[in-house]
Protein backbone atom coordinates (compact mmCIF):
# COMPACT_ATOMS: atom_id res chain seq x y z
CA UNK A 1 0.00 0.00 0.00
CA UNK A 2 1.37 3.17 -0.99
CA UNK A 3 1.97 5.61 2.11
CA UNK A 4 -0.16 8.63 1.83
CA UNK A 5 2.07 11.96 0.21
CA UNK A 6 2.42 14.90 2.75
CA UNK A 7 0.25 17.69 1.16
CA UNK A 8 2.64 20.54 0.43
CA UNK A 9 1.41 24.33 -0.58
CA UNK A 10 2.43 24.87 -4.49
CA UNK A 11 5.15 27.73 -4.65
CA UNK A 12 4.99 28.69 -8.04
CA UNK A 13 8.29 29.92 -8.08
CA UNK A 14 9.79 27.01 -6.94
CA UNK A 15 7.44 24.73 -9.33
CA UNK A 16 8.83 22.41 -11.96
CA UNK A 17 8.46 23.88 -15.07
CA UNK A 18 6.75 20.31 -15.89
CA UNK A 19 4.06 21.48 -13.33
CA UNK A 20 3.85 24.98 -14.66
CA UNK A 21 3.54 23.63 -18.19
CA UNK A 22 0.85 21.88 -17.15
CA UNK A 23 -1.04 24.11 -15.58
CA UNK A 24 -0.61 26.97 -18.18
CA UNK A 25 -2.26 23.75 -20.47
CA UNK A 26 -5.71 24.59 -18.65
CA UNK A 27 -7.23 28.16 -20.05
CA UNK A 28 -10.29 27.70 -18.10
CA UNK A 29 -8.08 29.42 -15.54
CA UNK A 30 -6.64 32.77 -17.75
CA UNK A 31 -5.57 34.65 -14.02
CA UNK A 32 -2.86 31.65 -13.81
CA UNK A 33 -0.87 33.03 -16.48
CA UNK A 34 -0.49 36.69 -14.78
CA UNK A 35 0.16 34.56 -11.06
CA UNK A 36 3.18 32.33 -12.85
CA UNK A 37 4.62 35.41 -14.81
CA UNK A 38 4.82 37.67 -11.22
CA UNK A 39 6.32 34.54 -9.42
CA UNK A 40 9.00 33.58 -11.76
CA UNK A 41 10.68 37.13 -12.74
CA UNK A 42 13.83 35.75 -12.45
CA UNK A 43 13.76 32.40 -14.23
CA UNK A 44 13.54 33.26 -18.50
CA UNK A 45 12.83 29.55 -19.17
CA UNK A 46 8.89 30.12 -17.27
CA UNK A 47 8.56 33.81 -19.11
CA UNK A 48 9.11 32.03 -22.38
CA UNK A 49 7.18 29.48 -21.90
CA UNK A 50 4.27 31.66 -21.09
CA UNK A 51 4.95 33.33 -24.24
CA UNK A 52 4.95 30.33 -26.57
CA UNK A 53 1.41 29.11 -24.96
CA UNK A 54 -1.40 30.48 -27.74
CA UNK A 55 -3.82 30.90 -24.51
CA UNK A 56 -1.38 33.92 -22.97
CA UNK A 57 -3.63 36.77 -22.19
CA UNK A 58 -2.27 39.70 -24.37
CA UNK A 59 -1.75 42.24 -21.17
CA UNK A 60 0.35 39.26 -19.74
CA UNK A 61 2.25 38.41 -22.82
CA UNK A 62 3.41 42.30 -22.82
CA UNK A 63 4.67 41.88 -19.28
CA UNK A 64 6.77 39.46 -19.82
CA UNK A 65 7.85 41.20 -23.07
CA UNK A 66 9.12 43.78 -21.60
CA UNK A 67 10.43 41.68 -18.89
CA UNK A 68 12.97 39.90 -21.30
CA UNK A 69 13.47 43.04 -23.08
CA UNK A 70 11.31 41.64 -26.30
CA UNK A 71 10.49 43.56 -29.20
CA UNK A 72 6.87 44.23 -28.79
CA UNK A 73 6.39 41.76 -31.60
CA UNK A 74 8.85 39.00 -30.92
CA UNK A 75 6.95 36.61 -29.25
CA UNK A 76 3.98 36.54 -32.11
CA UNK A 77 6.31 34.20 -34.40
CA UNK A 78 6.13 32.06 -31.90
CA UNK A 79 2.77 31.60 -31.77
CA UNK A 80 1.84 31.58 -35.68
CA UNK A 81 -2.17 32.34 -35.71
CA UNK A 82 -2.23 29.09 -37.79
CA UNK A 83 -0.53 27.02 -35.33
CA UNK A 84 -3.22 28.24 -32.65
CA UNK A 85 -5.99 25.96 -33.22
CA UNK A 86 -3.98 22.58 -34.09
CA UNK A 87 -2.43 23.92 -30.31
CA UNK A 88 -5.67 23.63 -28.75
CA UNK A 89 -6.60 20.84 -30.35
CA UNK A 90 -3.38 18.93 -29.21
CA UNK A 91 -3.63 20.29 -25.95
CA UNK A 92 -6.01 18.25 -24.47
CA UNK A 93 -4.81 15.13 -25.38
CA UNK A 94 -1.00 16.57 -23.88
CA UNK A 95 -2.38 17.36 -20.82
CA UNK A 96 -3.86 14.23 -20.06
CA UNK A 97 -0.92 12.31 -21.03
CA UNK A 98 1.84 14.65 -19.07
CA UNK A 99 -0.61 14.75 -15.70
CA UNK A 100 -0.60 11.20 -15.79
CA UNK A 101 3.11 10.77 -15.72
CA UNK A 102 3.36 13.02 -12.45
CA UNK A 103 4.19 11.31 -9.61
CA UNK A 104 1.40 11.10 -7.14
CA UNK A 105 2.44 13.89 -4.50
CA UNK A 106 3.09 16.57 -7.70
CA UNK A 107 -0.68 15.22 -9.08
CA UNK A 108 -2.02 16.41 -5.59
CA UNK A 109 -0.50 19.47 -5.99
CA UNK A 110 -2.05 20.18 -9.35
CA UNK A 111 -5.63 18.71 -7.69
CA UNK A 112 -5.05 21.51 -5.18
CA UNK A 113 -4.24 24.29 -7.41
CA UNK A 114 -5.72 23.73 -10.83
CA UNK A 115 -8.00 24.85 -13.25
CA UNK A 116 -11.22 23.09 -14.51
CA UNK A 117 -9.74 20.88 -17.18
CA UNK A 118 -6.90 19.93 -15.01
CA UNK A 119 -9.51 19.14 -12.07
CA UNK A 120 -11.95 16.89 -14.41
CA UNK A 121 -8.86 15.32 -15.54
CA UNK A 122 -7.71 14.46 -11.83
CA UNK A 123 -11.69 13.97 -10.29
CA UNK A 124 -11.02 10.32 -12.15
CA UNK A 125 -7.71 9.68 -10.81
CA UNK A 126 -7.21 5.85 -9.77
CA UNK A 127 -5.84 7.58 -6.42
CA UNK A 128 -7.84 8.09 -3.75
CA UNK A 129 -5.42 10.95 -2.40
CA UNK A 130 -5.27 12.60 -5.64
CA UNK A 131 -9.14 11.97 -6.45
CA UNK A 132 -9.76 13.43 -2.89
CA UNK A 133 -7.55 16.67 -3.20
CA UNK A 134 -9.74 17.95 -6.04
CA UNK A 135 -12.29 18.58 -3.54
CA UNK A 136 -9.95 20.81 -1.18
CA UNK A 137 -9.41 22.76 -4.85
CA UNK A 138 -10.80 26.46 -3.52
CA UNK A 139 -12.33 27.13 -7.47
CA UNK A 140 -14.05 23.81 -7.69
CA UNK A 141 -17.73 24.65 -8.39
CA UNK A 142 -20.85 23.19 -7.96
CA UNK A 143 -21.17 21.90 -11.11
CA UNK A 144 -18.19 19.97 -10.89
CA UNK A 145 -19.26 18.58 -7.38
CA UNK A 146 -22.40 17.77 -8.72
CA UNK A 147 -20.59 15.84 -11.80
CA UNK A 148 -18.27 14.07 -8.94
CA UNK A 149 -21.91 12.82 -7.13
CA UNK A 150 -23.14 11.57 -10.01
CA UNK A 151 -20.29 9.41 -11.05
CA UNK A 152 -20.84 5.78 -10.48
CA UNK A 153 -17.63 5.14 -10.45
CA UNK A 154 -15.92 7.48 -7.38
CA UNK A 155 -14.76 6.31 -4.22
CA UNK A 156 -16.97 6.17 -1.51
CA UNK A 157 -15.09 8.58 0.73
CA UNK A 158 -15.67 11.46 -2.05
CA UNK A 159 -19.47 11.07 -1.72
CA UNK A 160 -19.00 11.10 1.85
CA UNK A 161 -17.16 14.27 2.27
CA UNK A 162 -19.56 16.15 -0.17
CA UNK A 163 -22.37 14.88 2.16
CA UNK A 164 -20.45 16.43 4.84
CA UNK A 165 -19.99 20.22 3.42
CA UNK A 166 -23.38 22.36 4.45
CA UNK A 167 -22.73 25.04 1.27
CA UNK A 168 -22.68 22.10 -1.53
CA UNK A 169 -25.12 20.59 0.21
CA UNK A 170 -27.87 23.40 0.04
CA UNK A 171 -28.03 22.81 -3.66
CA UNK A 172 -30.59 20.60 -4.94
CA UNK A 173 -28.75 19.37 -8.00
CA UNK A 174 -26.18 18.17 -5.52
CA UNK A 175 -28.38 16.25 -2.80
CA UNK A 176 -30.38 14.52 -5.55
CA UNK A 177 -27.11 13.24 -6.99
CA UNK A 178 -26.00 11.78 -3.55
CA UNK A 179 -29.28 10.22 -2.70
CA UNK A 180 -29.96 8.84 -6.29
CA UNK A 181 -25.75 7.40 -6.56
CA UNK A 182 -25.31 3.50 -5.66
CA UNK A 183 -22.30 4.37 -4.22
CA UNK A 184 -23.66 6.72 -1.36
CA UNK A 185 -23.35 4.94 1.95
CA UNK A 186 -27.57 3.92 2.65
CA UNK A 187 -27.43 5.94 6.13
CA UNK A 188 -26.14 8.96 4.28
CA UNK A 189 -28.47 8.63 1.58
CA UNK A 190 -31.61 7.77 3.94
CA UNK A 191 -30.79 11.06 5.35
CA UNK A 192 -31.45 13.16 2.62
CA UNK A 193 -34.77 11.74 0.74
CA UNK A 194 -36.41 14.37 2.83
CA UNK A 195 -35.01 17.14 0.97
CA UNK A 196 -36.17 15.71 -2.86
CA UNK A 197 -39.21 16.73 -4.42
CA UNK A 198 -42.01 14.66 -4.96
CA UNK A 199 -41.86 14.11 -8.71
CA UNK A 200 -37.90 12.90 -8.08
CA UNK A 201 -39.38 10.72 -5.23
CA UNK A 202 -41.68 8.60 -7.80
CA UNK A 203 -38.93 8.40 -10.09
CA UNK A 204 -36.61 7.00 -7.09
CA UNK A 205 -38.88 4.52 -5.93
CA UNK A 206 -38.99 2.66 -9.24
CA UNK A 207 -34.98 2.90 -9.52
CA UNK A 208 -33.71 -0.70 -8.86
CA UNK A 209 -30.18 -0.04 -8.64
CA UNK A 210 -31.22 1.78 -4.98
CA UNK A 211 -30.62 0.03 -2.04
CA UNK A 212 -33.65 -1.19 -0.51
CA UNK A 213 -33.63 0.96 2.86
CA UNK A 214 -33.47 4.35 0.17
CA UNK A 215 -36.13 2.97 -1.47
CA UNK A 216 -38.35 2.38 1.28
CA UNK A 217 -37.75 5.50 3.42
CA UNK A 218 -38.90 6.99 -0.04
CA UNK A 219 -42.14 5.00 -0.43
CA UNK A 220 -43.05 6.00 3.00
CA UNK A 221 -42.40 9.51 2.74
CA UNK A 222 -44.70 9.41 -1.21
CA UNK A 223 -47.35 7.87 1.03
CA UNK A 224 -47.38 11.16 4.07
CA UNK A 225 -47.07 13.73 0.89
CA UNK A 226 -50.50 12.83 -0.16
CA UNK A 227 -51.86 15.27 -2.75
CA UNK A 228 -54.17 17.77 -1.53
Amino acid sequence: MEDTPKLIPLDYSNASQEILEILLGDSSEPGIFDEVAKANLNRPEILRLILENPETPDEVRKFVEERLNLPAQASLSMVKAEKIKEAKEARATSLTTKIQSLSISARIQLALKGGREIRGILARDSNKEVMLSVLENGKVTDSEIEMIARNRQVIEEALRRISRNKEWMKKYAIVLAIVTNPKTPPGIAVTHVIDLKTKDLVVLEKNKNICEAVRSATKRLLAVRKPK
